[in-house]
């Protein structure tokens, strides 16, 4: 990023008209284009397309009139450009990084395939109502579903879920649909719910990393 610095010069004729000439520079424009460069203006707003931020300034003092026959005339004082965190984006884009898709997997050391072993086992569960799942539990915890008393109070039935284990073969399809039902499950989770969704996903993708799944095409 350059940084354009302001160039302040006084004409010798207009030596006496310092004082008014500074009072009327109260707004410093910093100016950002697309490619990054950077220029800091006196007084003049930025061209239409680049991000402009200002900062206000108090006006520099006013020189005391010179003595008839004065050898010199008192220069203003040198004028710098104020830090770049004085300033207040007014207009122009705002950056914004993107969301990830996914959350950021740690990264590693890579595993001998001689040293990878088989994933843990993993069940495919049936529901009562003919739905099915994979899970790590071969006894998912039953489920009371609601009865129609016909208006009458509330029951509800308790349902068992039927789990077998997946044959070797086909253990690694089944950790793999597991990432995918977790994964599912965590983008369309409520907000608070998603931190502990995502970390069950990143734990059961480095399951499928460690372990001989990864050697499947």
């Amino acid at each position: 990023m350059r940084l354009h610095a302001l160039r302040w010069w006084l004409p010798a004729g207009l030596a006496l008209a310092w004082p008014a000439l500074a009072a009327d520079a109260t707004t410093i424009y910093r100016c950002t284009a697309a490619n990054g460069d950077v220029t800091i203006q006196n007084g003049t707003p930025c061209p239409a397309g680049t991000r402009q931020e200002v900062r206000r300034v108090e006006a520099l003092p006013t020189l005391p009139t010179p003595q008839p026959g004065a050898a010199t005339v008192a220069q203003p004082p040198a004028f710098t450009p104020p830090p770049a965190a004085d300033f207040v984006q007014v207009s122009g884009p705002v950056d914004q990084a993107p969301a990830p898709e996914r959350p950021e997997l740690p990264r590693p050391a890579r595993i001998a395939d001689a040293d990878r072993l088989p994933p843990p086992p993993i069940y495919q569960c049936e529901t009562w109502d003919n739905d099915s799942y994979v899970s790590e539990d071969p006894a998912p915890k039953p489920r009371c579903v609601r009865l129609d008393t016909g208006g009458v109070g509330q029951a509800c039935e308790m349902k068992y879920d039927t789990c077998a284990r997946i044959g070797d073969k086909a253990a690694c399809d089944g950790w793999k649909r597991r990432q995918r039902e977790i994964e599912s499950a965590w983008r369309h989770a409520p907000g608070a719910d998603k931190p502990a969704l995502q970390q069950e996903f990143a734990r059961v993708s480095r399951i499928l990393a460690d372990s001989s799944c990864a050697m499947q095409p």
